[in-house]
């Protein structure tokens, strides 16, 4: 059976597109020509990375856990300090990072093709970097800082690169025209896509072939699963949320079948 993508979707769709060929394009050649374009893709690298530990966050306090602390550093990774209580809650917690990372970006997707206000899911976003940055990784740490494991240097660096992002974040959507806020938000939406993928599949290779410590092997501790069917299961779910996201940014407006998200 033939499908093609709707009229009405086709502008943001065609917005996506050259989105996602920016950011790929970018990618490859920071990665194999140029290594200084990197810096380029830094700051998005860095809200991809406060998403996925502000996912961590939200399913440690949902849960009815403590978070002692929250911190991202220079080489793009992060750290989550948290207490938790029972194997339940340690799968949610543990599965939050990547699957929230990819949730938000789908949840963007959605968010601009119902052409919803680009101003005010980038205004959302620049809050909750925010809220991630003041409560988690600048008071907890200093709350709990008998028993934290992070140095001064690691929240030093979380609170000015949160800083950076929110204000950025906050004054594009506040001063750009909004041909480059729907463009931010866009890419927005695609590198956090990108970036669960990418690290997922980084995350395979790492648990196959070390037993460096991670998301996986905290889920292998607390469920006796192994790390790399962990890995498997969080690829076949973010997959499955991409799958719904471009399936519903392809939806009709103007159609009342919603058996189907594509024309025939």
């Amino acid at each position: 059976m033939k499908y093609k993508v709707a009229e009405d979707s086709r502008p943001a769709l065609t917005l996506l597109l050259i989105a996602t060929a920016v950011s790929i394009g970018l990618w490859l050649i920071s990665k194999y020509l140029f290594t200084s374009v990197s810096y380029l893709v830094y700051p998005l690298q860095l809200f991809a990375t406060f998403i996925h530990e502000g996912s961590h966050v939200l399913a440690t306090v949902l849960t009815g856990n403590s978070v002692q602390s929250l911190t991202v550093s220079p080489d793009t990774s992060g750290v989550v300090w948290s207490e938790t209580s029972g194997w339940f809650s340690q799968l949610l917690i543990s599965s939050a990072g990547y699957l929230g990372t990819t949730a938000f970006g789908t949840l963007l997707l959605v968010w601009m093709r119902y052409n919803f206000s680009s101003r005010n899911a980038l205004y959302f976003s620049s809050g909750f970097i925010a809220l991630m940055t003041l409560v988690f990784g600048l008071l907890m740490p200093i709350f709990n800082i008998l028993s934290v494991k992070v140095t001064a240097g690691s929240v030093i660096f979380t609170v000015l690169s949160g800083a950076v992002l929110a204000a950025g974040l906050f004054a594009l959507a506040r001063f750009g025209e909004i041909k480059w806020v729907n463009f931010g938000l866009a890419f927005l939406a695609v590198q956090c896509l990108l970036n669960a993928l990418f690290s997922l599949v980084d995350l395979f290779f790492i648990s196959a072939t070390t037993d460096a410590h991670s998301d996986a092997v905290n889920m292998a501790n607390s469920t006796g699963i192994p790390s790399l069917v962990w890995v498997f299961i969080w690829i076949g779910i973010s997959i499955a949320m991409i799958s719904v996201g471009l399936r519903l940014y392809a939806v009709s407006q103007k159609s009342n079948n919603h058996e189907l998200p594509f024309e025939d």
